[in-house]
């Protein structure tokens, strides 16, 4: 009786703290602003702003996890990667 009060108590204390939470959930898409910080700890994917025949700015789309584990969404400009032939 007395260890399953004990890991009620212990579960109920650690979803309290979202030890439980969905990590699994998108996380929010953000502009990037020029000298916004970012905690990059690993790159999970790159999307380029263009194919390599368009010469022109887009928007570029990048997924990475932060040092405290939390994944992030942001967007930023980038110029595009045409080759002058």
């Amino acid at each position: 009786m007395k260890r399953s009060i004990a890991f009620v108590t212990l579960a109920a204390t650690l979803a309290s703290f979202g030890v439980f939470a969905d990590s699994s959930a998108a996380p929010a898409e953000v502009d990037y602003q020029y000298g916004m910080p970012l905690d990059v700890a690993k790159v999970i994917s790159l999307t380029p702003a263009s194919s390599g025949r368009d010469c022109q700015v887009g928007t570029a789309h990048m997924v990475y996890v932060d040092h405290q584990g939390q994944t992030h969404s942001v967007d930023y400009r980038e110029m595009g990667t045409c080759s002058q032939q």
